[in-house]
């Protein structure tokens, strides 16, 4: 696998409209040339007979069950509000048409 370059970092930086100094981009390059040179070590595992995962922990639907519950009215809702209409908020407008 190729090494990235400060050009490489730069592009990328520019592309985000961040402005990297000359050691932040040293610092970046550096590191991320490690942590690619690590994934290259992962891809010489032996996977052969591993199930593919997409989730390592054991994952349960934790989702309650859907019931009706008393909840406010519209009215009780709206009640302390500063300005309301029809059951509704009122604010100001903050898009032109």
């Amino acid at each position: 696998m190729s090494q990235l370059t400060r050009q490489d970092i730069e592009s990328v930086a520019y592309l985000c409209r961040m402005t990297l100094s000359e050691q932040e981009n040293s610092i970046l390059t550096d590191r991320i040339n490690i942590i690619l040179e690590d994934i290259q070590e992962l891809t010489t595992l032996d996977t052969d007979g591993v199930t593919p995962t997409s989730q390592v922990i054991s994952a349960v639907n934790v989702v309650r069950k859907d019931e009706v519950t008393p909840s406010l009215t519209a009215e009780q809702a709206t009640a302390n509000g500063p300005q309301v209409a029809e059951n509704c908020f009122v604010v100001p407008r903050v898009v032109d048409t």
